[in-house]
């Protein structure tokens, strides 16, 4: 009885054994060659994203010649922000100076011919476009999407892996024009072997998953 139980174990473990190889072999991995796009993984373009206002950012309004409507203002949870003179502007999906188009617009009914310079001074980013780390990081989070960043500097703002990581099996799941792709990355190899080629570039909205290993 215990032998057909052991028996019974052992190929049950082996089947899912077969089943995670059968799903790693088939996720296309990804690596710094082809992590910009146009490489065999059909990434996104290598093109830099323009930064879009997302709630929680910080903004500094700079109208010249005018101190009293210069201010910082903090992005609300709607998108929306108030400044002296304006309320209720909607800011979050807009560029920088987008936001100062609109906003002077605004200001002209109030003062003739104004100029506003827009800055983000603490950002955070529309959620859609953070990057997001999930399993076994050591701090999971999501983060705020900087130009140029990569796998590494990822992993060092969640505070690396777990000893539970099974880092070489992580994915970034990606959306590219309206499709969702899952391509396989090896933080194993980058971290603990220092293989610059697993160092593959970050995306707006990507998701890192960081599985648990089995052994």
């Amino acid at each position: 009885m215990l032998s057909v139980d052991y028996m019974k174990i052992t190929s049950f473990i082996a089947a899912i054994g077969l089943m995670l190889l059968t799903a790693c072999s088939s996720t296309p991995e990804m690596n710094a060659a082809n992590s910009a796009g146009g490489g065999s993984t059909g990434t996104a373009s290598p093109s830099s994203p323009l930064y879009l206002i997302g709630p929680g950012d910080t903004l500094n309004v700079f109208v010249w010649g005018d101190q009293e409507l210069t201010t910082d203002v903090v992005v609300r949870p709607d998108g929306l922000i108030t400044t002296p003179l304006v309320e209720d502007l909607q800011a979050s999906g807009k560029t920088p100076t987008e936001l100062a188009r609109n906003l002077e617009a605004r200001l002209s009914k109030f003062v003739k011919n104004p100029k506003v310079t827009v800055s983000v001074r603490q950002f955070v980013g529309r959620y859609t476009e953070q990057v997001r780390v999930v399993g076994q990081a050591s701090q999971p989070q999501s983060l705020p999407f900087r130009e140029g960043m990569t796998l590494l500097d990822v992993i060092i703002e969640v505070g690396g892996l777990t000893e539970f990581a099974s880092g070489n099996s992580a994915t970034i799941v990606r959306k590219i024009d309206g499709k969702t792709s899952q391509y396989r990355v090896r933080l194993d190899d980058l971290i603990r072997d220092g293989d610059i080629s697993a160092n593959v570039r970050m995306m707006p909205g990507d998701v890192l998953i960081i599985p648990e290993t089995w052994f």
